[in-house]
């Protein structure tokens, strides 16, 4: 037994705004989440990348990674971290 469904493009229209108005959703949630910050500490930026802090200032130490002194603190930029990832991705 066989089943077969159509949808024609007036059918799917409804579902796939559905689906981008929730990623759109999601993303703003990601965004917010940020909370608009320019930069992570070391801590932080482990935490986003699922690695201990101590591996990213390995990594800058050998300058794999990008990183800045405020204060007493190192932190990074989103971008530095997503140009590391980037750069990692280059290494499999």
């Amino acid at each position: 037994m066989s089943l077969k469904i159509q949808f024609d493009e007036n059918d799917l229209r409804p579902l796939v705004q559905l689906a981008v108005a929730e990623a759109l959703d999601r993303l703003e949630a990601e965004r917010a989440k940020l909370q608009g910050r320019l930069a992570f500490t070391e801590p932080e930026a482990g935490v986003l990348l699922g690695v201990k802090p101590h591996v990213l200032r390995d990594c800058r130490r050998r300058g794999e990674l990008q990183g800045a002194k405020v204060g007493s603190r190192i932190v990074y930029t989103r971008a530095d971290l997503l140009d590391f990832l980037d750069r990692q991705k280059d290494n499999l």
